[in-house]
């Protein structure tokens, strides 16, 4: 592995990790703006029922729309962030992600227009949700292949604090609407107000990103001519076992995420009758103090091993969700302690696996397959894993009683056992092949996967 960093011109590797971050946090922002308000304003505006359950299911099927469109854009995206570069792709998916946003808060609703309000709706959720598929694996790369090898999980960890922003930002957005308006001022017009501060955050953000330049790693691949000519193909060629793996041990963020951001709205402001505005403000608190432990989770991983903290981290995450939810139906309406129900689980667990995961996940694939690796891994379990969960979520608790929320714990308990069981499968894989499970290849897995089979036969 060559572990030579080549220092980048236009403010060094700090510049670098600021821009990722700042887009990612931009990208995260208008992805989870919709999430936010698809409980609370876009199943009574846009998909209006007889039954309330009917209308949040299908407010929530336009949300899932989009995780199953990131895919595609994971794929299209990665196919030329690995032939022509990261920073070029970067500056398309975050102006994709900016205009379906902006025009978000401009579709008419369905009271106005009828069906095609909803229509226009999944399709901007489908512009999204391409943008972020191609958005993520961009960001994650940028700061991973600038930084040193030893510190690599600290460096990829900081674009993942973008989630956390772009949540905090989206859920406190929505809170200052919903207090400073009244319920009918925010469902007239209040809600598209942080539909429409999408065109400010994008500007900005272009701005920093076109003034980075391509990563040391991916430009020794273009100097030598190593890139795949399919990168989709030569992905699921050599390495089916690592984008596997990858996507068993994503099983937990994206469910538990989607639990405790999106479905615990709708459950707190429904079922424990708790006020939005404090439900969106503990939302809010949680990915505050996720912006710090997410860089402290991935500092753990150089540390102590990639695969070992991913691995406790998913099962302590999962089966947090059983004393989470006790203390939501047994608070007797005390905001303290369901924010700190909240806030516990989602603010300081939920890092142990999202902090690590950027550079797991990049470890798993060499840089000429790298982008459109971990950007599949990523964004198919995400179907699965993250945009069918509100639903899931919302059907076990239908099915169980709204007093009875276990099966939605059982739930996140079982995403958590998958994510261990295939990070230690990894974990396990590296050691056959003499490595420590923090330090798989940066540059070129084939020859890891040669010794990992000859071990095997000997």
């Amino acid at each position: 592995m060559t572990t030579s960093q080549t220092k980048p011109t236009g403010g060094g590797l700090g510049r670098v990790v600021t821009a990722a971050l700042i887009g990612a946090t931009i990208e995260w922002y208008d992805f989870f703006l919709y999430g936010v308000v698809a409980g609370i304003v876009l199943n009574k505006l846009y998909f209006p029922a007889d039954d309330p359950l009917v209308s949040t299911l299908l407010a929530y099927s336009t949300f899932a729309v989009g995780f199953v469109a990131r895919p595609l854009g994971g794929v299209i995206f990665g196919h030329f962030g690995d032939r022509i570069g990261r920073k070029s792709m970067l500056v398309i998916t975050l102006m994709l992600m900016g205009v379906a946003t902006f025009l978000i808060g401009l579709v008419p609703t369905y009271a106005q227009i009828g069906v095609a309000a909803p229509v226009l709706l999944l399709l901007l959720r489908i512009i999204q949700g391409i943008g972020l598929g191609g958005e993520w694996g961009g960001a994650v790369l940028m700061a991973f292949e600038y930084a040193p090898p030893e510190k690599r999980g600290l460096y990829a960890s900081i674009p993942q604090i973008g989630l956390a922003l772009g949540l905090c930002i989206a859920s406190g957005v929505v809170a200052a609407l919903s207090y400073g308006l009244t319920d009918a001022q925010f469902l007239a017009w209040g809600w598209r107000l942080a539909f429409l501060l999408s065109a400010v955050l994008v500007a900005v953000g272009a701005y920093i990103r076109l003034n980075v330049m391509e990563t040391p790693e991916f430009s020794r691949v273009k100097e030598a001519n190593r890139e795949a000519a399919l990168p989709f193909v030569a992905m699921l060629r050599d390495f089916p076992g690592n984008v596997l793996a990858g996507m068993g041990a994503r099983t937990i963020d994206g469910v538990f995420f989607n639990v405790f951001a999106v479905f615990s709205i709708g459950y707190l402001t429904g079922t424990v009758k708790m006020p939005r505005t404090q439900a969106l403000l503990g939302v809010t608190a949680a990915a505050l103090l996720l912006c710090l432990t997410i860089p402290v989770a991935g500092w753990l991983s150089d540390r102590f091993g990639r695969t070992r903290v991913y691995a406790w981290g998913s099962l302590l995450t999962g089966f947090s969700a059983f004393p989470a939810f006790w203390v939501f139906l047994n608070s007797d309406g005390s905001t303290g302690a369901i924010w700190l129900a909240l806030i516990v689980p989602f603010g300081i667990l939920y890092a142990s696996v999202y902090g690590p995961e950027a550079a797991l996940f990049s470890e798993l694939f060499p840089a000429r397959v790298r982008y459109t690796g971990i950007s599949f891994v990523y964004q198919f379990s995400g179907i699965f894993a993250s945009g069918l969960t509100p639903i899931v979520a919302t059907a076990l608790l239908q099915y169980s009683g709204a007093e009875r929320p276990w099966l939605v714990c059982a739930y996140c308990a079982l995403a958590g056992l998958i994510s261990a069981a295939s990070a230690i499968w990894i974990g396990r894989r590296a050691r056959a092949a003499g490595l420590t499970a923090q330090s798989l290849p940066a540059s070129s897995l084939s020859s890891v996967r040669r010794t990992f089979h000859h071990a095997r036969r000997t």
